[in-house]
């Protein structure tokens, strides 16, 4: 297992007290290792896990050549040539079940959407294109072309291909590609276990009768909704007080217990900061200044085999510093392919004052424009403990590191919350 000091000296120009995101990052992703242990479970509990071996179609999909659509099937060389084409319908195909019988030439037959097409009939026109005359359809050859409105045998999945990939993390169309081979079962990673506290004397659980001074413990339930969200068992160590002694137990027992631990508080500089020492005490830990803004302190490192994230107090940097360094580690443990999330370019409806030199995450609105194009504004005040702001953007605006200056109409990116936050 590596120490923090063996990745460090690995990650060329490395310093905590000035740590770009992107150095954090590469960090942290080699400090984290995904979790051992699956369970198998039924597909309807498999939604938002991560998937621990490759599924293997059986199966050709679809299993024979179909039809896209209502309509008539025919033998598509009969359009050669021909502004309309008149066949003779010799029966219908319903879904569901092979048709018995042979389509000759100037034939067709009558197709329902799905219905396997018999050899030789390889387009179809749609009902609504065609003029019916008895048994005879009148079909506009000028608007089709040979293999129209047909679905291949295994165009979706050839037999042996890998239908979901190891790693992935299932969402709801992937559940219904697993129905679709006929599995009821899928192999996933199990749980992570996350253990999560607040520390400060200032901090109140929600309703206790507020103290002068005091605030009510927004983080816990903003950091494990966000848990939640991500499928982690949560394990909630409510507010641990400013004592050693206490922090002390609070720690040993959440690292006795959880794979990862996440605190709020107690990484900065203040004199009644115990948490930073007491880290240190039980741990391997290094603390960060990153160049990043909201959320500059930073702890990680490890409790015996237990991975440590100590977060900022204040409620948005929380929520920053969460989305852009803690939940990518996250799916990492949980064995999920890292996959970053996007990045979407808008044109900043306002300037915005940027140093070069750190990572800026803006709270945003984006919309559309009038003349369709992406726009983003700022949410207003900018201040870490605004925790409205995160209530009224859709994403957070990202001004990378050596960027100056937005003006008005610049291409700015933003992450999304949505599928995040």
């Amino acid at each position: 297992m590596k120490t923090l000091d063996d990745i460090a000296r690995s990650l060329q120009g490395y310093d905590p007290q000035a740590l770009r995101m992107a150095d954090a990052n590469a960090f942290i992703s080699e400090l984290v290792a995904p979790v051992q242990g699956t369970e198998t479970l039924p597909l309807r509990q498999c939604a938002g896990r991560v998937l621990a071996q490759d599924v293997i179609s059986g199966m050709a999909v679809p299993a024979n050549d179909n039809s896209a659509m209502d309509g008539y099937a025919f033998h598509g060389a009969a359009l050669s040539g021909q502004t309309t084409l008149c066949l003779h319908v010799v029966g219908t195909a319903l879904a569901g079940k092979a048709w018995s019988g042979s389509v000759g030439a100037g034939e067709c037959l009558r197709v329902m959407t799905g219905a396997i097409l018999p050899a030789g009939l390889d387009t179809v026109v749609p009902h609504e294109m065609v003029r019916l005359d008895g048994d005879t359809v009148h079909i506009p050859a000028d608007r089709l072309r040979s293999g129209d409105n047909r679905r291949l045998r295994g165009e979706d999945l050839q037999s042996g291909a890998i239908a979901l990939s190891k790693g992935e993390l299932l969402a709801p169309a992937a559940i219904g590609m697993a129905a679709s081979l006929g599995l009821k079962m899928l192999p996933v990673m199990r749980r992570l276990k996350v253990a999560y506290l607040s520390t400060g004397d200032e901090v109140q659980s929600p309703g206790e009768l507020l103290r002068e001074g005091a605030v009510f413990d927004s983080n816990r339930y903003t950091v494990t909704s966000l848990l939640d969200r991500l499928g982690c068992e949560v394990l909630e160590m409510g507010v641990v007080r400013d004592e050693p002694v206490a922090l002390e137990a609070a720690f040993r027992a959440a690292a006795a217990q959880a794979d990862v631990i996440i605190s709020s508080g107690g990484v900065s500089v203040g004199e009644a900061d115990f948490t930073k020492g007491m880290m240190a005490k039980l741990g391997d830990v290094a603390f960060w200044r990153i160049a990043m803004r909201p959320g500059r302190p930073f702890a990680l490192g490890r409790i015996g085999t237990t991975v440590l994230f100590g977060l900022p107090g204040n409620p948005v940097a929380v929520m920053v510093t969460f989305l852009s360094l803690v939940r990518p580690a996250l799916l990492q443990m949980m064995g999920a392919t890292p996959k970053a999330l996007p990045l979407l370019q808008a044109h900043s409806e306002e300037p915005m004052r940027k140093k070069a030199g750190r990572t800026e995450y803006q709270r945003g609105v984006v919309s559309i424009g009038p003349q369709g194009r992406l726009q983003v504004r700022t949410t207003g005040n900018q201040g870490s403990g605004v925790l409205s702001s995160m209530v009224q953007a859709n994403g957070l605006i990202v001004l990378s590191h050596d960027q100056g200056d937005v003006e008005v109409g610049d291409m700015v990116s933003v992450m999304m919350f949505d599928g995040a936050l």
